[in-house]
């Protein structure tokens, strides 16, 4: 099985040793950077399959890598490690494209589990349908690609994890918290909160056709209407 190519960028030396070496023993490439700006280099010269960024990184923050990489790839997952605990902070990560983020100190163990569980969605997404009309939107899932008209948006991995959710429930009330143990695999009261900028931007990006709907039903969860024309 070919390797998992992973980009690492964490300006503290020994973590980011630790890091690269776990994951490595789990037999994975890990490219490991201590600067956003070699780290936006790397990015440029080569495929990886997903990204673990520090958010105070040197020479470049992990806001602005990420929004430099959401401008040539919205599809790379890219995982946040922040020893912010602030709420804003976390939510800037996900509205610039983040998928998840881990708060300092964390376990390795934690770390590589959640590696785990995005790459084999990634390995996996082609074994069962990924395309599916959503009103006027052709959602190309495996692509993560949402199109109407000729006119297409890319999505990332955790966008269209949400998209999929809603669809193949559709018409049926989703709870949150089983939404956030879906697509993110906890419940944690942030997660909760992060949950709505996420639906807002695919209540966005799903904007040009009416019919589609993302109802909100006020402390219990979410339902993916299609009125009837």
């Amino acid at each position: 099985m070919e390797k998992a190519q992973l980009l690492l960028v964490e300006d503290d030396d020994s973590l980011g040793f630790i890091i690269k070496d776990n994951l490595e023993m789990k037999g994975h490439d890990v490219d490991l950077f201590t600067d956003g700006e070699n780290g936006w280099k790397a990015f440029k010269t080569k495929n990886y399959d997903l990204c673990i960024f520090d958010v105070m990184l040197p020479r470049k923050d992990g806001f602005t890598l990420i929004e430099n990489i959401r401008k040539q790839n919205q599809q790379v997952p890219v995982l946040f490690l922040t020893a912010k605990a602030g709420q804003k902070d976390k939510l800037e990560g996900f509205k610039k494209g983040a998928d998840d983020y881990i708060t300092k100190p964390f376990s390795i163990e934690e770390l590589t589990y959640r590696v785990e569980v995005f790459l084999k969605r990634s390995s996996t997404k082609n074994t069962s349908q990924t395309v599916f009309q959503i009103g006027t939107y052709r959602f190309d899932a495996a692509n993560l690609i949402l199109e109407r008209k000729n006119k297409q948006t890319a999505l990332t991995q955790k966008e269209a994890d949400l998209l999929k959710l809603f669809y193949t429930n559709r018409e049926q009330l989703i709870k949150r918290d089983d939404i956030l143990k879906s697509v993110w695999g906890s419940d944690d009261y942030f997660l909760g909160r992060s949950l709505d900028v996420f639906i807002s931007k695919l209540r966005k990006y799903l904007n040009e056709d009416d019919s589609i709907e993302i109802v909100n039903q006020f402390g219990i969860g979410f339902r993916m209407v299609e009125k009837k024309k």
